[in-house]
């Protein structure tokens, strides 16, 4: 299938200009000043995006695709993500983990979503393990998991800084991160080790001592929820100035940002002011995860949920209130986790990628068209196709 795209604006995420685009099948098979439709050759769909901007797919790194949560007993298990869930909100590449829950929430379930996801036309990988230490992963070994399995792209994610947490220590996050890092190298894999940050005032410790004590680069670490409270966030501030990936999360609640969360636009802002290397930053949602409120004592105030939704929301904030280059904000969400990841085929529209597009409405930077791979996903906003069980 061949379709031709006139007249759009191109970040890729560098700007690029007015140009034509052509998808051949599920890639992006030209981008010329202009193409014209050739006459008497197979049927050639064009669309014409004058007065879009035409941007990657948006990649989230960190979604909770079979739900996650149940914090407060079993009825405030979150539900498994939804295909327009994505697409709506320009999402055309998941990367699934387990949370808290890693007893009824296994790998075996992590994999399937994902493959059914692809089924419905996006694309997802998966992360072996969850909170807990030691990891429960698919085969027995975290090597095996990254080298044998397809979908399984790195480890994550383990928890630290939390009463939620096995409490692990550096030896045991240096083992994980070793293995992580093996398993990554022979499978040509990132093999990054996602890290929930808790609360505490432990911070980034245990990931600190592995890389003063041991061999393991900065880098074999991604730590994420790095806005989650003031004091986090300057430690991952001073982390990233020592080379190392921090992820700020999307999801919120009023409350968190009155109690001192640094909202993720606001937050963008402030690690560029201080010298950060925009390819040092990303943005997830966790999306389907639970946000829990606790008290001082550990216990549960009330519980609200994750929303994929929000991973463009504040990338617009960072463009419409923080003052950021469109160029530079859409990194977080594109280039930088691709890159990150090594999912090559992501993150930036060139010739031989994925067709993985959104179109924006440049005069208030909503969503109006979504490809993914090649498929038309989201038109004028609405879908165009959805979930098995969404129909």
């Amino acid at each position: 299938m061949l379709t031709l795209i006139q007249n759009g604006e191109i970040y890729a995420p560098h700007y690029l200009g007015k140009k034509d685009l052509l998808i051949v099948d599920e890639k992006i098979g030209y981008i010329a000043d202009r193409i014209a439709r050739p006459e008497n050759f197979v049927n050639v769909k064009v669309i014409d995006a004058e007065g879009k901007f035409i941007v990657p797919g948006f990649i989230d790194s960190h979604v909770h695709i079979i739900g996650g949560g149940g914090e407060g007993s079993f009825k405030t298990r979150t539900p498994e993500i939804q295909l327009t869930d994505a697409t709506l909100s320009g999402v055309t590449t998941l990367i699934g983990v387990i949370g808290t829950d890693g007893t009824t929430r296994t790998m075996s379930s992590l994999i399937a979503k994902s493959r059914g996801l692809e089924e419905e036309g996006i694309t997802c990988f998966v992360q072996t393990g969850s909170y807990q230490v030691p990891l429960k992963t698919l085969t027995g070994k975290i090597e095996d998991d990254i080298i044998l399995v397809d979908k399984i792209i790195g480890v994550g994610e383990v928890a630290i800084a939390d009463h939620r947490s096995s409490q692990p220590t550096a030896e045991e996050m240096a083992k994980i991160a070793s293995a992580a890092r093996i398993g990554g190298l022979l499978s040509g894999k990132a093999g990054v080790v996602n890290v929930h940050v808790g609360d505490s005032y432990d911070h980034l410790k245990v990931i600190e001592e592995v890389i003063e004590k041991t061999d393991i680069p900065i880098r074999q670490f991604y730590p994420t929820h790095i806005n989650r409270n003031p004091h986090l966030f300057e430690e991952g501030i001073r982390f990233a100035k020592k080379g190392g990936y921090v992820d700020l999360t999307t999801s919120s609640i009023p409350k968190f940002f009155e109690e001192g969360e640094v909202k993720c636009s606001v937050g963008l802002r402030r690690m560029l002011d201080n010298q950060i290397d925009i390819s040092q930053i990303t943005f997830t949602s966790d999306g389907q995860a639970s946000l829990p409120d606790f008290d001082e004592f550990g216990e549960l105030l009330g519980l609200k949920i994750g929303r994929v939704s929000t991973l463009f929301q504040e990338v617009r904030d960072a463009v419409t209130q923080e003052g950021i280059p469109l160029e530079i904000a859409l990194r977080v969400i594109t280039q930088n986790p691709a890159t990150i990841l090594k999912l090559s085929q992501k993150g930036m529209i060139t010739e031989g990628k994925d067709a993985d597009l959104v179109f924006l409405n440049p005069d208030d930077y909503t969503i109006d068209t979504v490809f993914a791979r090649g498929q038309l996903m989201v038109e004028s906003g609405r879908a165009i196709v959805k979930g098995t069980f969404e129909q």
